[in-house]
């Protein structure tokens, strides 16, 4: 396989002609686990495979808290195993709607 089949969806900021899936191949992968369509993420599994992906992704700082627990449940990864820590999304605080 030359190539994974994958939708604009998880590309829509680069020129998907340009990417090399082998050297990009962490990009390609946190591109799609963010941003992806289910379709895609079968794509990225059969091209690279499991194996290749649980022991790439490890090395990501561009997956959310959310992507990182899917990937674990997916690929039986521990959150121990990433390398880098978990970038943590803002916390929203409640807004009173009822005046003050």
């Amino acid at each position: 396989m030359d190539k994974p089949i994958l939708s604009k969806q998880a590309f829509w900021d680069v020129d998907m002609d340009s990417i090399d899936y082998n050297k990009d191949a962490l990009f390609v992968m946190e591109s799609v686990i963010n941003n992806g369509s289910l379709e895609d993420f079968y794509s990225i599994r059969k091209f690279y495979g499991d194996k290749k992906i649980s022991k790439t992704v490890i090395r990501t700082k561009e997956l959310g808290p959310k992507e990182i627990n899917f990937c674990c449940l997916v690929f039986k990864l521990k959150l121990q195993d990433f390398i880098y820590p978990i970038k943590k999304y803002p916390s929203t605080q409640s807004m009173n709607y009822y005046g003050a």
